[in-house]
């Protein structure tokens, strides 16, 4: 796999939108632009886990990929947010 700089750029560009807005929707979780950027990004790679073996097909392109990444990144902060507080919401 060979990343080119255009790639690269995307992928943290989405991932940030992603994990920032996943940050606004489950309030309450501030981890910083670092942090934001992790998040979406580990939300884009559970969307892409989750959704085809659900059956969910967002789209293709850019707001489709910031979408995915969103739930993603949603699912990930009410786990990490589940766990923290040992189960409760």
């Amino acid at each position: 796999m060979n990343l080119s700089g255009e790639s690269l750029l995307v992928i943290l560009l989405v991932g940030a939108i992603a994990g920032w807005l996943a940050g606004q929707i489950v309030q309450g979780t501030g981890y910083g632009l670092i942090g934001d950027i992790v998040i979406g990004i580990i939300g884009a790679f559970i969307a892409s886990l989750l959704f085809p073996s659900l059956g969910i097909h967002l789209g293709v392109g850019i707001v489709a990929a910031i979408i995915a990444a969103t739930i993603g990144a949603i699912i990930l902060l009410v786990i990490m947010r589940l766990i923290r507080r040992g189960g409760r919401w």
